[in-house]
């Protein structure tokens, strides 16, 4: 896709101005913004990376606990199946108290 033509003349923002830092950063990034409209396996939104990481978000509110978790168990696991149990949302974890 073409990158659209940069505005020049009297009614071009300030170079100080949020509003042309924004459109310049917009158009640096003309490629990677665009680059969803090539290949059509690729989306605008990222609900679904949302939706993949919200189970550790939300599961995980104890990071140092988890941790500790993780690195006391993850040297006994010796099959996927173990090393999967140790995924923030299989691990179990005792409540805080």
């Amino acid at each position: 896709m073409p990158m659209p033509c940069r505005c020049t003349g009297s009614r071009a923002s300030s170079k100080d101005s949020l509003t042309y830092k924004a459109m310049q950063y917009t158009l640096n990034q003309w490629e990677r913004l665009t680059g969803y409209c090539a290949d059509g396996r690729l989306t605008i939104s990222n609900a679904l990376a949302e939706n993949a990481i919200r189970p550790f978000a939300i599961g995980c509110l104890e990071p140092f606990a988890y941790l500790h978790y993780v690195l006391q168990h993850i040297g006994a696991a010796e099959t996927v199946e173990q090393i999967e149990a140790l995924l923030p949302w299989n691990a179990k974890l005792k409540a805080a108290q």
